[in-house]
């Protein structure tokens, strides 16, 4: 198996010469969960009493926002986070948001994203499902959505750093160790390997 990364000790590389800028691409593996549990609760408490959706609209909505967090999983790591540029600055830019991560895979305050990151994301698709489903809906959906992000940036941890026993965590980790030490550009869904068997981007069944 070919070597893909620099450092598989959990170490970390220096990728900014500014302290604050350094400090702010680092981040305990909690964090999001800390800063991303009280923003669902509130979007969920706007859907029940403010708004007064019913419990199908909310399960449906929550549902579907599980669903459309998957695609987006896949879509953001497959199309931003291996995007390459032809240049100079492009390559710098590729380094910091996902580069880095293929170097050093298991350096553990690099595993999820950092609030100067998420947030803004957050923020920018909060707007887009706003228009697109209105105020109402968007209080169900973002639960859903929000949820499945922190699924991903926990399952991206632990696939990194805990030992799996049950055979669905172990499927997870070994699709996720594939991308990184097999082939970076198959095995993009790290919470879920389901885009990658529908996109054609899973890596073959040894059995065939």
């Amino acid at each position: 198996m070919a070597k893909n990364f620099v450092s598989n000790k959990d170490e970390t590389v220096r990728m900014f010469d500014n302290d604050l800028l350094e400090a702010m691409s680092k981040v305990h593996f909690s964090v999001p969960l800390f800063i991303f549990i009280p923003i669902i609760l509130v979007f969920l408490y706007r859907a029940i009493f403010v708004f007064e959706s019913d419990f199908i609209t909310i399960a449906s909505m929550v549902l579907l926002g599980l669903i459309v967090w998957t695609l987006t999983e896949y879509m953001l790591h497959r199309f931003i986070f291996h995007y390459r540029p032809n240049s100079h600055l492009g390559e710098r830019i590729h380094y910091i948001f996902h580069g880095v991560h293929h170097d050093y895979p298991s350096d553990s305050r690099r595993l999820v994203m950092p609030p100067s990151v998420s947030l803004p994301l957050a923020l920018l698709f909060y707007f887009l499902f706003l228009v697109i489903f209105g105020a109402e809906k968007v209080a169900s959906f973002m639960p859903g959505f929000l949820t499945g992000y922190l699924f991903y940036d926990m399952t991206h941890y632990a696939v990194h750093h805990f030992n799996m026993h049950s055979k669905i965590w172990l499927a997870l980790k070994n699709h996720h160790m594939k991308h990184h030490y097999q082939d970076p550009q198959k095995g993009y869904g790290v919470s879920s390997p389901v885009w990658d068997k529908i996109i054609g981007t899973d890596f073959p069944n040894k059995g065939k």
